[in-house]
């Protein structure tokens, strides 16, 4: 409920001073009256990303309403999500991709990644005391990234934190032969 009057506050905010801006100061190449701007700034405060990291707005918005959502192995819905259900709805809502639904089919569809290559939207993935890939997230910039925890629900953490960095396996981009395939169907 407080992430609703939250959000419903920044609506009115960037409406409001779009409306009754007069001046078109520019920081950064971005005009401050700019809501696209505005809304960046409020989504890099939320989440510890920085602004010039937040280009996909619609990616942020979507994260934002799921925050806090319970974690539920094979659940898909705000009443509790994991990982993979997470990510797939990330991929259908915002990108209009179809990826796989668990963890290691999502990866099979990916070019690999080092953490240093990462870029907005990129999977990243985890072998948490397993062999085989075990959990996946979508990466934000700054080493943050949006998951479905097991033990939190969905949050954002950082692959720089110890449990993270130690499990990392690699980072992903899907492939664009995946997304045209996907299409089709």
């Amino acid at each position: 409920m407080i992430k609703k009057i939250l959000f419903s506050t920044l609506i009115a905010i960037c409406t409001l001073s779009s409306a009754f801006a007069q001046t078109k100061t520019k920081e950064s190449g971005k005009e401050l009256n700019d809501p696209d701007n505005l809304a960046s700034q409020y989504f890099s405060q939320v989440m510890g990303v920085a602004v010039d990291a937040t280009s996909n707005l619609k990616l942020y918005k979507f994260i934002y309403e799921w925050i806090g959502t319970p974690y539920s192995y094979g659940g898909n819905s705000k009443r509790g999500i994991d990982c993979s259900a997470f990510t797939k709805a990330i991929y259908d809502k915002v990108f209009n991709t179809t990826i796989r639904r668990n963890s290691r089919d999502i990866f099979s569809m990916v070019d690999p990644l080092s953490k240093e290559d990462l870029k907005e939207g990129d999977l990243v993935f985890f072998k948490i005391k397993s062999r085989s890939i075990s959990h996946v997230g979508i990466y934000l910039g700054d080493n943050r990234f949006a998951h479905a925890s097991s033990s939190r629900g969905v949050v954002i953490s950082n692959l720089n934190e110890p449990y993270y960095s130690r499990y990392f396996y690699k980072g992903g981009r899907v492939l664009e032969s995946f997304k045209k395939e996907f299409e089709v169907e």
